[in-house]
């Protein structure tokens, strides 16, 4: 059993492959934390780690007056509660009808189920055969709200998923201020943060630092994950390398407004909490009514940040992205965004459609432009009819055609924007995020939807319907470029309006449920101005995401480097762009381009039209490459070669397959220096006993060999050199 009930001792054991979780109800009825991290022995008491100190100023319980050394505020909960004498970071914060916010949660009963929980309206991990749920009630007799405590145990996964319902059982209405999904107390050790900042076009850059004895927050008030703080951080220990050492990795599965706080207190304990942001968010509760955070996979590992990114690799393809996508091949794609931007008609797509399938290339997106009044961005987003005007052809003609020359087709939407130069806008005002008797801020002059609203939902639901069905469409760019303001929603009375956000969220993935169950071979890929909903929220939906608007291959490797600490290769969207680069005007070799693109959702982002005969057949060999290489980039194991920040001159990543049959090794000189010092990497992951060849130069070297002495490369010279070394298991 994955999850067990000791009832000698009241504790609870969560067991993965190679973690043990425990907590244990105390004599008064506080669940207190004992213990999370490497497997340890089958029924092992972790209780032994509680110290009881008298900490001065750390109140105690009614009960335990008399012994200043039981404190909440010194002692490792479970789930945190505000004004209650835990004056460390909270969890949950509850104003009752009658102005109180402190609760005294006492476990009330518990629940053991086979199977994974599911969370009404929200993505959350997928279920697998041994799967368990455990869900413990606590309770606040004075208020009536109870807590109950989510925990999905997916053991051969090696992760712990949580999250909490708030019920109101009482007979006033409460308001919830602050909902995280957990908390995590670390009693012990000293710990580095490493989170992902990032901006417009440089996604999720790795961050490596000391935790202070502060406060830390990283997050998003954006109304999106955001490109500036993803919702994925990990604590390890300072010694701690790509391949050795204590991590623990936090994901949030949500997309909107998010919050992971870390505290070393004054014992030098460590408390991290994770979940909604607090400054945007609120829920009010009648009585009976409940709420359910969004849910955090939590993971640990002894093996280093490789190993503990792998684990979130494996869960994210095989237990949260779509199931009908995990072992279908996905499309080598030309998009026609930096090819024709806004100004193109149903003839030039025809042209480059014809010179991709001549290339090899599977699908044609026809990029924004094509609806309503659009030839820029300043108008006609919401109004999602076909301008058969500017195409020259129905979007039947168009894509019958596409689909005539062996390639299938996709098409780009916005669904959550709208211009206020739109027949839309004009039509239905009040369906805008808007504050009233206030003039709105503004960003590429596009406006918000309110997705709270089940009419907008039906509205954008019957128009994108219309489209697909119309243009046979397979594949849909689902983008969202702004960021919310102004997040004010008609449909709701003033006591519920911080909710306006959150239901924002609600809304966009009822409306991505009910088009995946409509078209359920549809696959949609996330984006939002690149990578600004880059999280496992979207993921649910979403196999790939575009990485980044950053084409630029030099910063595609940075961009994807940081993105591979908790997301997948499969994950990725990543494309061959022109030269000079459209971002960033830097010129780049084709093979290098197509390289660093081949560490993901592989395609192309050019005018084939502006090709060299030369040019052409290199795209001919790189996708013929990546074909043969597609099923090992896409679920082989992701090793990054060097540590954060000390790559030097060159960037390396490797992929070696589930059974070490083959590897395939990507190097990119990022400078190239005159007598210079030869390219050399040492290997992992591979079988130490088999002998691998470089198919290539035929060379054969042990899997020992590789992974203890490394493997060398000529010497190589001109701008941003690039070399794949694809290593086949002999026998």
């Amino acid at each position: 059993m994955s999850i067990v009930f000791h009832r000698n001792t009241r504790i609870f054991t969560l067991e993965t492959d190679h973690t043990t979780y425990q907590m244990q109800i105390d004599p008064i009825g506080l669940l207190l934390h004992l213990y999370y991290g490497p497997r340890v022995e089958k029924g092992e008491d972790m209780s032994y780690l509680l110290q009881y100190a008298d900490r001065g100023f750390s109140g105690n319980p009614y009960e335990m007056q008399h012994d200043k050394r039981y404190s909440n505020d010194s002692l490792p909960q479970e789930y945190s509660v505000c004004g209650a004498g835990d004056y460390r970071l909270g969890a949950l914060l509850v104003r009752q009808g009658n102005g109180a916010q402190g609760l005294d949660l006492r476990y009330e009963s518990h629940k053991i189920v086979k199977g994974k929980y599911l969370l009404p309206g929200l993505p959350s991990v997928r279920d697998e055969d041994q799967a368990r749920t455990l869900t413990i009630d606590l309770f606040d007799a004075a208020s009536g709200i109870r807590v109950r405590l989510f925990y999905g145990v997916l053991p051969s996964r090696d992760v712990i998923t949580r999250s909490v319902q708030v019920i109101n059982d009482g007979r006033d209405a409460a308001d919830i201020e602050k909902a995280a999904s957990m908390t995590l107390d670390l009693p012990y050790g000293d710990w580095d943060l490493i989170h992902f900042h990032g901006r417009h076009t440089m996604e999720r850059m790795p961050e490596r630092m000391p935790l202070p004895h502060s406060v830390v927050r990283v997050g998003s008030v954006r109304g999106m994950s955001s490109h500036h703080h993803n919702p994925f951080s990990i604590l390890c220990e300072p010694t701690a390398s790509e391949d050795a050492g204590l991590c623990y990795g936090m994901m949030l599965v949500y997309s909107g407004n998010h919050s992971q706080e870390f505290e070393v207190d004054q014992a030098g304990q460590t408390r991290a909490v994770c979940g909604l942001d607090q400054e945007t968010f609120g829920w009010h509760l009648e009585s009976g009514e409940c709420f359910y955070t969004p849910e955090v996979i939590l993971a640990c590992s002894r093996e280093g940040l490789n190993g503990l990114s792998q684990i979130f690799h494996r869960l994210i393809r095989k237990n949260l992205c779509p199931p009908r996508f995990r072992d279908r091949k996905r499309p080598i794609l030309i998009n026609s965004w930096e090819a024709a931007y806004f100004d193109f008609n149903g003839a030039q797509l025809l042209e480059i459609a014809e010179k991709a399938a001549d290339l090899g290339m599977d699908m044609l997106v026809m990029d924004d432009g094509w609806f309503g009044d659009r030839d820029n961005d300043d108008r006609a987003l919401g109004d999602w009819t076909v301008n058969e005007g500017k195409l020259g052809m129905s979007l039947k003609d168009l894509s019958e055609r596409i689909r005539a020359l062996g390639l299938s087709f996709g098409i780009w939407f916005e669904p959550e924007m709208i211009n206020e130069e739109s027949v839309l806008a004009g039509e239905h005002p009040d369906w805008i995020l808007c504050e009233p008797g206030r003039l709105p801020n503004m960003s590429r002059k596009q406006l918000v939807l309110d997705m709270s609203r089940k009419d907008v939902q039906d509205y954008l639901f019957a128009a994108m319907e219309k489209v697909i069905e119309e243009g046979s469409v397979s594949y849909v760019k689902w983008d969202f470029n702004r960021a919310l303001a102004n997040v004010y929603s008609r449909s709701l009375p003033r006591e519920r309006q911080k909710e306006a956000g959150h239901r924002f969220m609600l809304g966009t993935y009822s409306l991505l449920e009910r088009l995946t169950a409509r078209f359920p071979d549809l696959m949609i890929e996330g984006c939002a101005g690149g990578g600004g909903r880059f999280d496992a929220g979207m993921l649910y939906y979403c196999p790939q995401i575009w990485c980044s608007d950053n084409t630029d291959a030099l910063e595609r490797i940075q961009i994807q480097r940081g993105t591979s600490y908790g997301y997948p290769a499969s994950a990725m969207g990543s494309h061959v762009s022109a030269s000079p680069n459209h971002q960033t005007g830097r010129s780049m070799p084709l093979e290098t381009r197509a390289v660093t693109a081949m560490a993901g959702a592989f395609g192309y982002e050019l005018d084939p039209g502006q090709l060299t005969d030369e040019e052409k057949n290199a795209v001919r060999d790189q996708i013929a490459r990546y074909r043969s290489l597609q099923d090992l980039v896409m679920n082989g194991t992701y090793y990054r070669l060097g540590e954060i920040g000390r790559e030097g001159d060159q960037a390396a990543w490797l992929t070696v397959s589930e059974d070490k049959s083959e590897a395939l090794l990507s190097l990119v000189l990022t400078h190239v220096r005159s007598n210079p010092a030869f390219p050399y990497v040492r290997l992992k992951g591979l079988d130490p006993h088999a002998l691998y060849r470089d198919k290539k130069t035929g060379r054969l070297v042990s899997g020992r060999a590789l992974m203890q002495g490394g493997y060398s490369l000529p010497a190589m010279y001109g701008d941003y050199p690039a070399v794949q070394v694809h290593f086949v298991k002999e026998g």
